[in-house]
């Protein structure tokens, strides 16, 4: 049987969903914040950290921010969703455009979860490993959960010469952010589109 665009959308979104989640329960039942572990050497590592903010441990106004931040995001996956159903009827866009769109909702969609769930179905993780469903409840009101990431590769290292601007006597670290798996299937979503989006969208 073959799949069509739109179910293979789905199915991409619900696997990337899956994997995300799981990983991410993972973490918060095994692991205490800021613990790590090394993958491969000392340029790979499972790091056990939560944020407020957007991507890759970004932050953004506080709580205020963090709402609307929230808000901002299921708005985005809503209309994402609706212009993937648009493009699949209209087909003003080839099956690579619907399928880098899917792997941006599904990554908004992923952080969404946390932020909205996480603080009610989770306990703390400073100093502890979190519970699922704790008796006394969760760490946080609907909507204030922080975003779990776990992902960090310091793949350079290394000290600017005091002669560099700004940087000048600092040491300097690439790559910095610790980002988990929805935020990585948004950047490919992301650079996908933009690096063939003349082959992607038809033109008018």
């Amino acid at each position: 049987m073959k799949l069509t665009i739109g179910q293979k959308a789905a199915l991409i979104v619900v696997a990337i969903l899956i994997v995300d989640q799981a990983i991410k329960i993972w973490i918060k039942t095994h692991m205490m914040l800021g613990e790590s572990y090394s993958i491969f050497g000392s340029w790979s590592y499972i790091h056990f950290t939560e944020n407020y903010g957007m991507a890759f441990g970004i932050e953004f106004w506080g709580k205020f921010g963090k709402i609307l931040l929230s808000l901002f995001r299921v708005g985005a996956v809503v209309a994402i969703g609706f212009y993937i159903r648009h493009l699949i009827r209209t087909q003003k866009a080839t099956n690579g455009a619907v399928i880098g769109l899917a792997l941006i909702m599904a990554g908004a969609l992923g952080n969404i979860i946390d932020s909205a769930f996480y603080g009610l179905i989770f306990n703390h993780s400073m100093g502890q490993v979190a519970q699922l469903f704790p008796e006394g409840g969760g760490y946080a009101s609907f909507l204030h959960g922080q975003v779990v990431d776990m992902f960090y590769f310091p793949l350079i290292e290394g000290h600017f010469p005091s002669w560099f601007p700004i940087w000048g006597g600092q040491d300097f670290v690439f790559f910095r952010p610790v980002f988990n798996f929805a935020d990585a299937a948004i950047s490919c979503g992301v650079i996908y589109i933009l690096l063939f989006q003349r082959k992607l969208f038809a033109q008018d």
